[in-house]
């Protein structure tokens, strides 16, 4: 199935592994020129590497996607190197954790959180990254009439997770987002859409599953079939699918690629 989207110019926030580095992998396939993003440039490097090296364009690209003027720099390089950005994905959303304070922070009970600056951390990549990002490339769009604002969030945003709540908050407030944006934007062509993962195999998630992998198991209906739980490929199937031509009449949606973890309507 031919997506459309060979030669769009595509940048993914947070690309530097994980889900983001297989977005980049997988739109690269279908043809899109992609701009990598990542706080460490050998990280971007390495996965535009990957995309070159199996005959597509990219390149690898810094920001600190909280850093408005940081920003507007990257995405005028990336107009300078490839073009206009025509995808975005907003896939950069967990804060670098530099001390047990902050685990406890991101990952701890509400009221024994004590670690202010860890919550700022949490809502500024996630809320400010996804609106600086946005906006650092929706006016080009407008102009050309087309675009495709994906932003992955979390089942967490969708249904509330214990030990997570500033992260929920902060990933429930993207949905708030798109689906204001999808209907502003519309009249330019431009769609915005969330994916919504659940637990997903990723560097970042390797021990804990490994330590609770049964466990976590029993909570997602399809991994009893299965035998494994979500996949990179799973989440950045489903964005190449909503930032394709086939999906110019999908907007303002929540995806949740989940394995049947949480069904909300």
């Amino acid at each position: 199935m031919d997506l459309g989207i060979g030669g769009r110019v595509a940048l993914v926030t947070g690309a530097g592994r994980g889900i983001g580095r297989q977005i980049c992998l997988t739109l690269g396939e279908e043809g899109a020129q992609v701009a990598v993003n990542d706080v460490f440039q050998e990280r971007a490097d390495a996965v535009a590497a990957e995309i070159t090296g199996g005959g597509g364009r990219a390149i690898g690209v810094v920001a600190d996607v909280t850093d408005y003027e940081a920003v507007a720099s990257m995405v005028r390089l990336i107009g300078e190197k490839l073009g206009p950005v025509d995808i975005l994905v907003n896939n950069a959303g967990i804060p670098v954790i530099t001390s047990g304070e902050d685990a406890m922070a991101v990952a701890g009970q509400f009221f024994s959180a004590s670690e202010r600056a860890q919550w700022d951390r949490t809502m500024g990549l996630i809320t400010y990254g996804v609106l600086n990002v946005s906006r650092a490339v929706i006016e080009r769009m407008a102009e050309r009439r087309w675009g495709r604002i994906i932003s992955v969030i979390s089942d967490a945003g969708r249904v509330g997770e214990p030990r997570l709540v500033a992260y929920s908050m902060a990933k429930a407030g993207v949905v708030g987002f798109t689906k204001a944006l999808a209907k502003e934007m519309g009249r330019f062509c431009i769609t915005a859409n969330c994916v919504s993962p659940a637990t997903t195999e990723t560097e970042a998630t390797a021990a804990w599953i490994r330590a609770q992998g049964e466990q976590i198991m029993r909570g997602y209906p399809l991994a009893k079939g299965l035998q494994r739980l979500g996949k990179p490929a799973d989440i950045a199937n489903a964005v190449a699918f909503l930032v394709s031509e086939r999906a110019e009449w999908i907007t303002g949606q929540v995806l949740s690629v989940n394995g049947g973890y949480s069904m909300v309507d």
